[in-house]
């Protein structure tokens, strides 16, 4: 039992980068339905009473804990995240603001090494100069033809991300929390600015019809409750930076998705970005498979937490 467990968190991250992934070409098509601001207040609000209802068939705690560094999470992750993330892809592309957005890992690294003291060490920086590599080959930052004003949104969507998530591994490693509350409460929290701004800011009113909400229903349950989620479990058992760097196949799922969706043309600098962000994530997952081999100290570590929680 204890050997399938290892496998859970590549699991989850399998499902977190093809839900995500996919995620963005949902999400383009629901803002025809609605106005940015307002669509990030319901898809936020949809996934936290998701949350809650699934907290209550579970039996599991509702309990605030930490509420000062859950609020901190809210407030970056979740709506400073959506906010900047949703504002990014009306004024871009899908398949280009995810993976601009996806520079997280970037922020991250910086963050995590002087406030955490998570190094990364020897080969490990081969899969992060690939993986980094062939996420500037997609953005192409010396493209000055694309609209500045997207990539302004998406790196602060990226930096709300990544603040968001060194909040979260200093959390769990002094506060036990259960992950599911946890993410709950982040999504509460993070819904009344959203949808304060939504009823501030001058918009066109949300048009109800089946095909939006068939779009809300998937972005609230799936992308936002149940990834986040998944989001936390992995952060929960895997370093920041790793877990930052393992992510990146999403966007790779999402400029797929969206060249299918939209009938976009690939070009070779986003082929070879592409193949570089593969190379690096196959080398990650082949360094912490022998990593996991040699010492598996980290796995029971992680159970003792998980039980403690």
């Amino acid at each position: 039992m204890e050997k399938h467990r290892h496998w859970l968190p590549a699991l989850a991250l399998v499902v977190l980068s093809l839900t995500w992934g996919y995620t963005w070409v949902i999400a383009k098509r629901g803002l025809a339905y609605a106005p940015p601001f307002a669509f990030a207040a319901e898809r936020c609000l949809g996934g936290a009473l998701s949350l809650l209802i699934v907290l209550k068939l579970l039996g599991r705690p509702l309990k605030l804990v930490a509420p000062w560094q859950t609020l901190g999470i809210g407030l970056t992750q979740v709506a400073g995240f959506m906010v900047f993330q949703t504002w990014a892809l009306v004024e871009g592309g899908p398949g280009k603001t995810a993976v601009l957005i996806f520079t997280m890992p970037i922020w991250t690294l910086l963050l995590a090494w002087p406030i955490r003291g998570e190094r990364v060490r020897g080969k490990q920086w081969l899969a992060a100069v690939s993986t980094l590599s062939g996420l500037l080959m997609i953005i192409e930052p010396w493209d000055m033809h694309a609209s500045l004003f997207s990539k302004f949104l998406g790196l602060m969507a990226a930096l709300c991300w990544a603040i968001g998530t060194i909040l979260i591994k200093r959390l769990r490693a002094n506060t036990p929390v259960d992950l599911l509350t946890l993410t709950t409460w982040q999504m509460l929290l993070g819904a009344v600015p959203l949808i304060l701004l939504s009823l501030i800011v001058p918009e066109p009113p949300t048009q109800w019809t089946m095909s939006y909400i068939g779009i809300l229903g998937f972005m609230s349950i799936f992308s936002t409750a149940m990834c986040w989620w998944l989001w936390i479990y992995i952060l929960d058992r895997v370093p920041a930076w790793e877990a930052s760097l393992s992510i990146l196949g999403t966007p790779v799922v999402a400029i797929l998705a969206s060249r299918l969706t939209f009938g976009e043309q690939f070009k070779g600098t986003e082929i070879a970005g592409i193949l570089l962000i593969g190379g690096g994530l196959a080398l990650l997952s082949l360094l912490g498979w022998a990593a996991s081999r040699r010492n598996p100290q980290p796995a029971l570590a992680a159970k003792i937490v998980e039980k403690t929680a």
